[in-house]
């Protein structure tokens, strides 16, 4: 039975929350830098091990979940970029996946509360599965370098259609390297947007 007191996993911590923010606020430093001061004390971040750790156990979780469903799939975990990592790689995966990443975005929160139940810390735990987010994000970026186009063609805001937390850091990553051009998240899950316009 489930404890529906545990908070999400992703609580505070994800790429974006749920009221609209400046993409400025979306980066995961300033986010980070917003954790540490809520409250009024420092919140230190979680040492290598402690992120290695939890891709363990987030890697034991999805292996049980192949078991169950009956696929095969290598499964690495790894920390890259101050956070835990799992990958599953295997042939016939694409059905955790789903329809633009949701089934895989279910996948991580779940992965995420098996970390949370075992640590009793909330985790930034990214996972992957058969390279869709990488393949992804070199989609996002060339979607977000069209809007850049459109944006500084015609002088207007361009509006995208609403993608997921990952789905939006992506395009505003992209688009905060280009000069001349800014974005923001508008609306609320699961139709939250990203806007492209021209800076002021």
């Amino acid at each position: 039975m489930t404890d529906t007191s545990i908070p999400r996993a992703d609580e505070s911590l994800d790429e974006e929350g749920t009221e609209p923010i400046e993409a400025s606020d979306d980066t995961e430093a300033e986010l980070e830098a917003e954790e540490a001061e809520e409250g009024g004390r420092e919140k230190k971040a979680p040492a290598e091990n402690d992120l290695f750790r939890q891709s363990e156990i987030a890697a034991d979780y999805v292996e049980g979940l192949l078991d169950i469903l009956d696929y095969d799939g290598d499964i690495d975990e790894l920390v890259s970029g101050g956070r835990p990592v799992v990958e599953v790689v295997g042939a016939r995966l694409q059905n955790l996946v789903g329809q633009r990443g949701a089934t895989l975005e279910a996948l991580q929160e779940l992965a995420r509360l098996a970390v949370f139940r075992q640590t009793g810390s909330p985790s930034r735990l990214l996972l992957d599965v058969g390279g869709y987010r990488a393949t992804r994000r070199k989609e996002l970026a060339a979607v977000a370098r069209n809007a850049v186009e459109k944006v500084k063609e015609y002088g207007e805001p361009v509006r995208l259609d609403p993608m997921s937390a990952f789905e939006r850091k992506c395009v505003h990553d992209v688009v905060n390297a280009i000069a001349g051009v800014e974005s923001e998240s508008e609306g609320v899950e699961p139709n939250r947007r990203v806007v492209v316009r021209p800076v002021d």
